[in-house]
């Protein structure tokens, strides 16, 4: 991961209870048993409430922190479980996140008619 910055910071606490149950809290930095995590090096830059994006409430813009266009091949990750290497797989989680954003619009046929494709 590549920052300096980037965590997420609260100067008011009511803005993360709202995220929070609002359901906007989209990834949260977890350790190698899937629980969140403060800690270094699953939580990289001790992100308030291991938060790495949110979303907007209609779930159609994310702001994140983690760089998954850095991070898509397994060989780019620092921390890739061992349990997850095969020969054949050399993709990392984040590629999905890829696929689906590729696969929505080629598929989603109604940005014609708003003028966006």
């Amino acid at each position: 991961m590549r920052n300096s910055s980037g965590r997420f910071t609260y100067r008011n606490p009511n803005v993360l209870e709202s995220l929070r149950n609002s359901g906007q809290i989209a990834v949260r930095y977890v350790d190698g048993d899937g629980q969140q995590s403060m800690l270094y090096p699953w939580n990289p830059n001790g992100s308030e409430d291991a938060v790495a994006a949110i979303c907007s409430q209609d779930g159609r813009h994310l702001a994140m922190m983690p760089h998954s266009d850095r991070s898509f091949l397994s060989w780019q990750w620092a921390e890739y479980p061992v349990d997850w290497k095969t020969s054949e797989n050399q993709t990392a989680p984040w590629i999905k996140m890829f696929q689906n954003a590729y696969s929505w619009v080629t598929e989603e046929r109604s940005c014609y008619s708003c003028g966006f494709l």
